[in-house]
C-alpha cells in the first residue's frame, strides 16, 4: 500500500500534489494522492490586490462577493520559466477578453497586468513557477444582476518546478471519458476563461480520480471529442495530427503554440470534428495546457495508445521553446 513520502511530490493538470507527514487517516476510497499540506490562504509571499502587492495572508474578500455566488469570475493560468512568463502578454490580453463576454471590463490594461505579474513574480522569488491572475465582481450588490459591483483584479504566484523525467513523462497517463458534456456556445460563454465553466471539469476529474484515472476526456453535447478537463487534446493519425475544432471550448495558448511547432516541424495539423470511435485509429495521444505542457495519453476510456515519435519530438520542442 502507498505511504506519505516526505517531501514527494508531482504535478498533472493544475494541481500540486505533495506526499508529506504528519498525515490524517486516510478515506477508505483514497487512491495514493493528497492535495497539497499547504493550504492557499495560509502561506508567506506576496499577491498583487486590486493596485498594489501585499501580504499573502491578507488578501481576503468578503463572502458575499459577487463572483463567488454567480460565477462573474474570470482567470488564467500561467508558467513561470526561468523567472520569465512564458507567452504572457496572450495570457493577459484573453483575461480581459475573457471579462468583456462576462459583461464586465478588467480595469487593468494588458500593459499593466503584464507589469503586475512580473511585480508578483519578482517580490516572491519566483524562477519556475505557476501564476494564477484573477478578475471578478465583488461585493457591492447581491443578486443575478450587479452592474454597479466592483470589478477586483489580483495576481498570485507559487513555486512549480516540473517533477517529470523523459521516461516518466513518455509513459502516458489514462484517462476515462466523463458523462458530462462541453455545452453548446449558444447556452454558456464558452470563448471566456470563466470560472463557472470549469465546475463539470472539477465533477468530472473527481470521477475519474476515484476511479483511478489521472483525468477524463469530456465530449461536447454533440457526442464528439472535445477536451480533458483542463487541456486540448491531439491524436496522431498515419503521420497527422489531428485535434478536434475549438467550436464550444478554448482554443487554448498552448495548444496554438504546439500546432505552430507541429506545423514548423513540416507536420500536417487538422482541426476538424472528431468522434470518439475514432479513437481506435490514432495511434498516439497528448493533452497540452499551461499545467499539462505536453502529456502524453496511454489510455481514453476502452482504446488505447503508444506514445511516439511525434509526441516526444513536440514534447522535446516545447520544452526547449519554453525554456529559450
Amino acid at each position: 500500500m502507498l505511504t506519505y513520502m516526505a517531501y514527494k511530490c508531482y504535478v498533472m493538470q493544475e494541481r500540486l500534489v505533495i506526499f508529506q507527514p504528519p498525515a490524517p487517516p486516510l478515506p477508505s476510497n483514497w487512491n495514493g494522492t493528497t492535495m497539497s499540506v499547504l493550504p492557499f490562504d495560509d502561506r508567506d509571499g506576496f499577491l498583487w490586490f486590486d493596485g498594489k502587492l501585499v501580504p499573502w495572508r491578507d488578501a481576503k474578500i468578503h463572502v458575499l462577493t459577487h463572483g463567488l455566488h454567480y460565477g462573474s469570475c474570470v482567470f488564467e493560468g500561467e508558467r513561470v520559466y526561468g523567472g520569465k512568463v512564458f507567452k504572457l502578454r496572450e495570457h493577459s490580453q484573453r483575461l480581459i477578453d475573457s471579462g468583456r463576454i462576462l459583461g464586465f471590463e478588467v480595469p487593468w490594461t494588458v500593459e499593466e497586468i503584464d507589469e503586475a505579474t512580473m511585480a508578483t513574480v519578482k517580490a516572491n522569488n519566483i524562477v519556475d513557477g505557476y501564476v494564477r491572475p484573477v478578475a471578478w465582481r465583488g461585493s457591492e450588490m447581491m443578486g443575478v444582476a450587479a452592474q454597479t459591483t466592483k470589478i477586483r483584479f489580483a495576481v498570485a504566484t507559487w513555486s512549480w518546478p516540473s517533477y517529470w523525467s523523459p521516461e516518466a513523462r513518455m509513459k502516458g497517463i489514462r484517462l476515462n471519458i466523463s458523462t458530462w458534456k462541453r455545452p453548446h456556445p449558444e447556452t454558456a460563454p464558452t470563448a471566456s476563461k470563466a470560472a463557472g465553466l470549469y465546475m463539470i471539469c472539477t465533477m468530472s476529474k473527481h470521477k475519474a480520480e476515484g476511479d483511478g484515472y489521472e483525468d477524463s476526456l469530456m465530449l461536447d453535447w454533440r457526442g464528439q471529442v472535445a477536451e480533458a478537463t483542463g487541456a486540448n487534446i491531439f491524436f496522431v493519425f498515419g503521420n497527422e495530427l489531428h485535434t478536434p475544432t475549438p467550436d464550444c471550448f478554448l482554443n487554448g495558448i498552448t495548444r496554438q503554440t504546439v500546432i505552430a511547432l507541429a506545423k514548423k516541424r513540416g507536420i500536417t495539423v487538422v482541426e476538424r470534428a472528431i468522434f470518439p470511435e475514432e479513437m481506435t485509429k490514432a495511434s498516439e495521444c497528448f493533452l497540452t495546457g499551461t499545467a499539462a505542457e505536453v502529456t502524453p495519453v496511454r489510455e481514453i476510456g476502452p482504446y488505447t495508445f503508444t506514445p511516439g515519435d511525434i509526441t516526444r519530438q513536440l514534447i522535446t520542442d516545447y520544452d526547449a521553446l519554453v525554456r529559450s
